[in-house]
């Protein structure tokens, strides 16, 4: 009798090895690792919501097992996946899957670090397996999808991204089939993300909300390994994942084409700008009309914006998204992206902070920002293509489209950049690393599939 579908994937979860990983998914898993320790250390120091997560963390005195990035101190696996996972998108600076509605190590790397640093005996090519089968999973499970899950009230990221981290820790717990089945049940009794995140502008959820994610991994794994017995069909059952949270709509020949194969980590993007990627076609664009033509932000009579249809929500509703009044919502908004591309020619992690949210040059100019869904928009086209046009004042206009935006696997950032990045983020953290350290950790990940065992190689460098 053949698999289930369910049994297809955690036997693939069980099976797979690290010679079935290509060498460019080997270094992109690499970078993946560093630019998502990077990105954490940042928002341990600049990202709203986190502390609450990592003081909660701390105060519970639990065993000391994992460390909380950034903060130098221990607590136990579950908690640390619980704070890292807050902090990983926090600046939403981490890489992204363009073919799909997912994060694929921002739930994945954090559950990872907390049970690989609990354990002590992980050796580096096992643990660079672990996440590729976790980000790989995420990004099939995105892209198989064959409806919008958020038109069902659900937001897709954490919950996708749940099911990825049991397959990464399952894999590091050397769970077999049966409690990999466990483990996946159990993660999606915990994994839930209402699509009403989107649409309160105060709230900062959005930040944080990777962090419940991880820590469903971690203790859906846990209790899996002491013997509590899940579904048979987690995925494809009666009321599994895909008919749950997608009414069944899923193409399953594309969730299993090439798996074991292909590992889809090698066709992740890495971000140049920390906001959603939805916005990055259209910061692009407007930074690149400004260099050519030399305009100035007054002289602008309108932008323009035309793109997927799922970008309407960095759009609306238009009043908080042109004055956001929180970092993640302004992350979520194209009008303050844009504006604040045009009026000061970039766009860093400094340009969501409470004096940039007040600019009033930028906000100025959000009011003039409009974007309209493109006529030939369908849910399988590329969500992150866009077209921008900017109309000048005295009748001028000025156009481009972007298919894919800087970062994507055609345009991809160099080395030199991913580890600027890193040096970047890292220099925030609310108890930045010494130098010794961060280059430490850069040479440790760079080179981590040499590591015999990944405890003070690693874990040591986040305590100095």
């Amino acid at each position: 009798m053949p698999n289930s579908l369910s049994q297809t994937i955690a036997a693939h979860i069980v099976d797979a090895r690290f010679e079935q990983l290509s060498s460019r998914a080997v270094q992109m898993t690499k970078y993946s690792l560093l630019d998502a320790i990077g990105v954490m250390l940042g928002a341990s120091g600049a990202g709203e919501g986190c502390d609450a997560f990592a003081q909660i963390a701390i105060e519970a005195q639990a065993r000391h097992e994992a460390t909380i990035l950034g903060y130098r101190q221990r607590t136990s696996a579950a908690l640390a996946a619980l704070a890292n996972g807050a902090m990983a998108h926090a600046l939403d600076f981490e890489d992204a899957f363009d073919g799909a509605p997912v994060h694929p190590n921002a739930q994945t790397i954090p559950a990872a670090l907390a049970i690989a640093e609990s354990m002590g005996t992980i050796c580096g090519r096992e643990f660079i397996s672990a996440l590729a089968i976790g980000c790989d999973l995420v990004c099939r499970l995105g892209s198989c999808l064959t409806a919008n899950v958020d038109d069902y009230g659900w937001y897709p990221p954490p919950i996708l991204g749940a099911l990825g981290a049991t397959a990464t820790v399952a894999r590091l717990l050397k769970l077999d089939q049966r409690q990999t089945l466990d483990a996946l049940s159990l993660t999606l009794c915990q994994s839930s993300c209402s699509a009403e995140i989107k649409h309160n502008p105060q709230s900062v959820i959005r930040s944080v909300r990777d962090g419940f994610a991880s820590h469903a991994a971690v203790i859906a794994c846990q209790l899996a390994k002491k013997g509590i017995r899940g579904f048979d069909e987690p995925f494809e059952g009666k009321a599994g994942f895909f008919n749950n949270f997608a009414r069944g709509h899923y193409d399953r020949d594309k969730l299993l084409h090439e798996l074991g194969q292909r590992f889809d980590g090698e066709y992740v993007s890495f971000k140049p700008w920390p906001a959603c990627r939805g916005t990055h076609a259209y910061i692009e664009a407007a930074l690149q009309l400004k260099r050519q033509h030399q305009f100035t932000e007054d002289q602008i009579a309108s932008v323009t914006l035309v793109g997927h249809r799922v970008q309407t929500m960095l759009y609306e509703p238009q009043v908080s998204k042109r004055k956001p009044q929180t970092a993640i919502d302004a992350k979520f908004s194209l009008p303050y992206t844009v504006a604040t591309a045009l009026c000061h020619d970039e766009v860093t992690l400094n340009s969501f902070s409470s004096n940039a949210l007040d600019d009033a040059r930028v906000l100025k100019l959000a009011q003039r920002v409009s974007f309209t869904v493109a006529n030939d928009s369908h849910a399988s086209d590329n969500a992150t293509r866009g077209q921008t046009t900017i109309n000048l004042v005295g009748g001028q206009r000025f156009s481009i489209h972007i298919e894919n935006p800087l970062g994507h696997p055609s345009r991809p950032m160099t080395e030199s950049a991913v580890l600027c990045k890193f040096e970047q983020c890292a220099g925030l953290a609310r108890l930045p690393m010494g130098d010794v350290s961060r280059d430490g950790v850069i040479e440790q990940v760079l080179h981590i599939e040499r590591a015999k065992q990944l405890d003070q190689s690693l874990f040591g460098l986040f305590h100095n």
